[in-house]
């Protein structure tokens, strides 16, 4: 295949519990623009089968493909020369001085959310890009702004002049079940709209280490450089995530995806229509998740809640009077038992809200007030 240019990946690698693995953050990538852009959805990884009763999906791809698109977002590098080697660039390698200037650009994916030109993608596509445009699944090309960037989600909104555009059908990611169908949509390596079909692995995946707010659906279809910010949809072709990341070893796909889940992906984009910035709560604590293993070292009744591992100075957190050591089960009246789950409270609250907390410490159980501040980028 011959491929209409090259691509490179960003690999941050984490300790998230899979050994010797790799957390890729696809950054489509820095480099020259591709000569080629366009194509015909390609449907890629598995022959037609019955599943379920079906025996095509081409359905769900005429319903929900026209609204994905491929974004080139260019920047200007001053004063280091990237080395390239083959397709990719290479991350870690280190720059050679220059002092030329070059233009580099990026090869992601976006959903258009509205027919007068909202499109949606991942903040690490477009991030410090100068120039940005969008090509079409029909072959047309547009300019297009930022609207705004997230970088608690990794999300981004651009905007487009345009009026009658193929806006995506949203379902509800609520709704799926692990084994779902779910179909990956975007551009890989810039050959072109293509089509790769998995299932639901896992919902509710947090702590991985992508980014400070997750909730991620887990896919096996095949995430690849290019398909940052694509859409995720289910059998109907409706929209349930924006694909954001794998686990890969090799920095190929690997079966172990994540998609940004799309009623997250939209309560983010609407504020930054509506705001043009997202303000979140924040009491300044950390804290871990209550596992099994921590209820037993403890001796806390149950794993629930989230365990306090230490609290800022002048916090509200500390001004509320946790502790290390407490567990923090409840905000409000919502029910906490994971540290996502707190943290998603705390944030959803806003700032300057009052917060009532029920904590346990030791065997006593403890109701305590906070008032949330603005939470600062990349906080917990």
């Amino acid at each position: 295949m011959e491929h209409s240019g090259t691509t490179a990946h960003l690999i941050t690698a984490l300790a998230a519990g899979a050994a010797g693995a790799l957390l890729t953050l696809w950054l489509a990538g820095l480099a020259p623009d591709p000569s080629r852009e366009g194509g015909e959805a390609a449907a890629v990884g598995t022959s037609p089968q019955a599943i379920g009763g079906m025996d095509s999906l081409a359905d769900a791809v005429g319903r929900s493909a026209p609204a994905v698109v491929s974004i080139f977002a260019s920047r200007l590098v001053h004063g280091q020369e990237s080395k390239v080697s083959g397709l990719y660039l290479q991350p870690y390698a280190p720059p050679r001085p220059s002092s030329r200037e070059t233009r580099e650009t990026a090869l992601g994916s976006g959903v258009i959310l509205s027919a007068d030109g909202l499109i949606l993608t991942n903040r690490h596509v477009v991030k410090d890009a100068d120039s940005i445009r969008v090509l079409l699944a029909d072959g047309r090309r547009l300019e297009v702004a930022v609207l705004g960037l997230d970088s608690e989600t990794d999300l981004a909104v651009l905007k487009a002049r345009a009026a009658g555009l193929p806006a995506a059908p949203i379902g509800d990611p609520k709704a799926l079940r692990v084994g779902d169908l779910t179909l990956a949509i975007g551009n890989p390596f810039g050959v072109g709209q293509t089509v790769t079909q998995g299932i639901v692995s896992a919902t509710g995946r947090a702590e991985l280490g992508i980014t400070p707010i997750e909730n991620f659906i887990q896919t096996d279809a095949a995430i690849n450089p290019g398909n940052s910010g694509g859409a995720l949809v289910n059998a109907r072709g409706e929209l349930v995530g924006i694909n954001t990341a794998i686990y890969s070893e090799s920095g190929a796909a690997g079966g172990i995806g994540f998609a940004i889940p799309s009623d997250l992906a939209l309560k983010v984009a609407r504020t930054i229509v509506e705001q043009g910035n997202i303000q979140r709560g924040w009491i300044g604590m950390s804290g871990r998740s209550v596992t099994p293993e921590l209820a037993e070292t403890f001796g806390l009744r149950a794993p629930r809640g989230v365990l306090v591992s230490s609290t800022l100075k002048d916090s509200p957190a500390e001004q509320a009077g946790l502790r290390p050591g407490d567990v923090v089960t409840r905000v409000g009246d919502r029910e906490v038992a994971t540290i996502q789950e707190l943290l998603d409270a705390i944030a959803g609250s806003g700032p300057n809200q009052p917060l009532s907390l029920e904590v346990w410490r030791g065997s006593q159980r403890l109701q305590t007030n906070a008032v949330t501040a603005e939470r600062p980028a990349q906080a917990q």
